[in-house]
């Protein structure tokens, strides 16, 4: 039942009684030296296969009285050789409330019947409650590994959702068999192969928004996927890649010319169903969805993503910052699928600083504060302009023109760009703020702040007589930088958010960064008044979507 049938195996008896190796050859292929089969074991691990039996059904006999009750597993068995009902496989609880076997399909609707028959009178005594079908199901039969070696596959299976019916493991041990639903046979069968024949482990990765930081990204996995495979093991499987428009799927991997690909056969982006479809659709496992969009609208895809087996790694910062209310909703999404989000890149870029925090969090180190220049082209923006006797339009105007801010500068410097930074790194220490509870200062006046984006640029002049005031107010030898600011009771709900414009020594840890560099310091308890300093590269395309890539790769180290 659990193997190929190549030979009867009463044939193998005589063979193993004297000893005398047997080998097995191809008709077809004469040359093909074909399966030796003897006493010698070449192999640690022994014999492994995946044997498969599709088109069964599922019995069960429910019923609180058969507690106690002697003599119904006799009954049952007698009930279906009567009616010559093959049994594979059969599960009872310890509680013996319940007795469940799997029968060929064909067979199911005959076992019923023939338990209805024989525990007629034990349903009118209440003893058995019901007699239920499940259809549709396959064995999946793990040869020559035990309960023992098997906690990873169904490890796998489980975070990759997939429940198993029934498991049932042979009295020496060597092989385990499961149950599972039609529907996700091949699924199953694609995440287990790996994990017991010990290859190369297959995590399939879409990826929402391909722009400068997505582009970046894709195009690092596929440079970077070949030498991961030789060193890890790890096959990383761009199956999906979407714009705001288009949508591109290719089970086997997308190619190198893939942004032709999604232009000329790409199909309409209306939303993740077509992504989780096409998923579902082909069996993929191991599935990790990557937010690169500066989309509202794509947070809301998270939970319907979690649900459908994805794990999510995501440099949008938009679903960290909603409403506490959706936080959390989707923290408890998270715990409830077993699945994982990783969003390093949120605040800092590339740099190490929510892992820093969530660990010296979670360890009870006890953070009093948190500043630092969240923003590298409002640093950029500020060392510039306190290094050279320039006016601010003209360090903006260069900054702009070099791609340094966004299209609009206003989306810079309006600060909630920083605000939601600080607020993310507020949430991680488990305060209750929301975004309206940061005291942000808008570095642009309110008479330039509405208009298109040409009319600002063309009025860069009037910035200028307002920050050459703030800089000449500065005392000696000090700087201005734009810092975020959490202080307060930070064991208490909320704690103090502030953005603001301030002037330091350019003797200090923020006053000597340089460049487009960003810098935290984080104070704690333990540490007093010497800050734990992190300090880089804080903005560029590849800088981010090299730490985007380094969370997929940590997710790959993690039981998907």
């Amino acid at each position: 039942n659990l193997g190929d049938n190549v030979l009867d195996a009463k044939a193998i008896i005589p063979l193993v009684k004297k000893n005398i190796p047997l080998r097995i050859l191809n008709t077809f292929e004469p040359d093909n030296p074909g399966t030796l089969i003897n006493s010698e074991q070449s192999s640690k691990n022994g014999i492994r296969a995946i044997s498969v039996q599709e088109n069964m059904a599922l019995v069960s006999l429910e019923g609180r009285g058969l507690l106690g009750k002697v003599g119904i597993d006799a009954r049952l068995f007698a009930a279906l050789q009567k009616e010559n009902v093959s049994v594979g496989i059969i599960s009872q609880g310890s509680s013996e409330r319940g007795i469940s076997f799997v029968v060929n399909g064909k067979d199911a609707h005959k076992a019923k019947v023939a338990l209805g028959n024989e525990f007629n009178l034990d349903f009118l005594s209440n003893d058995i409650n019901r007699i239920s079908i499940t259809r549709g199901v396959s064995v999946v039969s793990i040869l020559g590994n035990s309960l023992s070696s098997f906690n990873t596959s169904y490890t796998a299976l489980v975070n990759n959702n997939i429940k198993p019916l029934l498991i049932n493991n042979t009295v020496t041990g060597n092989n385990v068999c499961l149950v599972i639903d039609n529907k996700e046979l091949r699924k199953a069968i694609n995440v287990m192969h790996g994990e017991i024949f010990g290859i190369a482990k297959k995590i399939n990765v879409a990826v929402f928004g391909v722009g400068l930081v997505g582009g970046t990204l894709v195009k690092q996995i596929l440079e970077s996927k070949e030498q991961i495979l030789k060193r890890k093991g790890i096959e990383l499987n761009i199956f999906a890649i979407a714009n705001s428009k288009q949508i591109y799927c290719d089970a086997e991997g997308i190619p190198e010319a893939w942004e032709n690909k999604l232009n000329e056969e790409g199909i309409p982006n209306d939303g993740v169903d077509k992504v989780i479809k096409y998923a579902q659709e082909n069996h993929l496992g191991n599935l990790i969805a990557v937010d690169n969009s500066a989309s509202s609208l794509m947070t809301e895809y998270y939970i319907p993503l979690i649900e459908n087996g994805f794990n999510l790694v995501s440099s949008n910062k938009i679903g960290n910052t909603k409403s506490l209310g959706f936080y959390k909703e989707l923290r408890t999404a998270l715990s409830q699928n077993r699945k994982q989000y990783l969003y390093e890149t949120n605040v800092g870029a590339g740099l190490p600083l929510i892992d820093t925090i969530k660990l010296m969090h979670a360890s009870g180190e006890n953070i009093t504060r948190i500043k630092g220049v969240f923003s590298g082209t409002l640093s950029y923006l500020f060392n510039q302009f306190s290094a050279k006797e320039v006016e601010f339009s003209q360090v903006l105007g260069e900054a702009s023109a070099q791609g340094f801010t966004e299209p609009d500068p206003r989306e810079d410097l309006n600060g909630n760009d920083v605000g939601r930074k600080l607020l993310i790194l507020a949430r991680e220490l488990d305060l209750q703020n929301e975004f309206e509870d940061v005291k942000i200062h808008n570095l642009i006046p309110e008479h330039l702040r509405a208009g298109d984006t040409s009319s600002f640029l063309s009025n860069l002049a009037e910035l200028d007589p307002i920050y050459k005031e703030i800089k000449a107010q500065q005392k000696p030898n000090h700087v201005l930088r734009y810092i975020g600011d959490l202080h307060g009771d930070l064991t208490s709900d909320k704690g103090i958010l502030e953005v603001k414009l301030v002037s330091v020594s350019s003797d200090s840890a923020l006053g000597q960064v340089k460049g487009a560099d960003s810098i935290f310091e984080i104070y704690t308890e333990s540490y007093g008044d010497q800050p734990v300093v992190i300090q880089g590269a804080g903005a560029g395309a590849s800088v981010t979507a090299r730490g985007v890539f380094g969370d997929i790769m940590r997710l790959t180290e993690l039981e998907l």
